[in-house]
């Protein structure tokens, strides 16, 4: 009997480290479904991924909907199968000094960036218990490891996926599943472009290595989390930030 076709999906991958974790994952023979709000760009991401030989499939998907994730399950699953691997990388992350953030914005952040990890988890886990294999990767970030100014509610929301990446290593560590979290530092995608501080300064006065990582790396991370050579390392929080935060 054939052994099944890894199926990955990715979260947030419209763009940016999404659609770069997305192609080196193809790159793996590993089957993508791009996941994201922004239909246009998950669309654009998943031909990307065509032309390198792999099926795929876009959702239009709001991570902090239990609906639109249970319609993008479905969509998922007709056009390419069960889910083996899951990458929780849709995020927001936005600067606010604490004094002008509201309780809204806060929720509002939480729901993408705390809510979205548990319930697309949750959407996707009886697929991975039934295959006896399974890999979660989320993104996380330095911001929760360090502190990071005017990014109170941000880096309170990755501190909670680390956390949330330990507990449920530990909850499914003899179900052959896997769950690992990846803290990007400054990497330059087109949201880190977006910010509303020089990013380059930044990154010279703040990074040990004086520069800003590129897509691939946080990719490369995700690749080998997610790979069968990874089958012993679970609860783990690989940082790929230049030496900005050493474990």
């Amino acid at each position: 009997m054939p052994t099944p076709r890894k199926v990955a999906v990715v979260t947030g991958a419209a763009r940016g480290l999404g659609r770069a974790i997305s192609q080196r994952l193809a790159e793996d023979d590993i089957d993508i479904a791009v996941w994201d709000l922004n239909l246009e760009g998950a669309e654009e991401t998943a031909k990307m991924v065509a032309e390198m030989g792999v099926k795929t499939v876009a959702c239009k998907v709001d991570t902090s909907s239990a609906a639109d994730i249970a319609a993008a399950v479905q969509k998922t699953h007709d056009a390419l199968g069960k889910v083996s691997i899951l990458v929780n990388n849709a995020a927001l992350s936005p600067f606010c000094k604490f004094e002008e953030l509201t309780e809204e914005a806060w929720d509002s952040l939480m729901a993408i960036n705390l809510k979205g990890p548990f319930l697309c988890t949750k959407a996707v886990i009886e697929d991975m218990k039934e295959a006896g294999w399974g890999r979660i990767v989320n993104i996380s970030s330095s911001s929760a490891q360090t502190g990071a100014s005017s990014m109170a509610h941000y880096a309170a929301s990755k501190g909670g996926v680390i956390g949330f990446t330990k507990a449920l290593a530990l909850e499914y560590a003899t179900r052959g599943i896997t769950v690992n979290n990846v803290p990007p530092n400054f990497i330059n995608t087109e949201g880190l472009r977006e910010a509303p501080v020089d990013v380059e300064a930044f990154a010279q006065n703040s990074a040990p290595m004086k520069r800003t990582g590129k897509p691939r790396n946080i990719a490369a991370a995700v690749a080998f989390l997610a790979s069968d050579d990874a089958d012993y390392i679970t609860g783990h929080t690989l940082g790929v930030n230049g030496g900005r935060y050493c474990n």
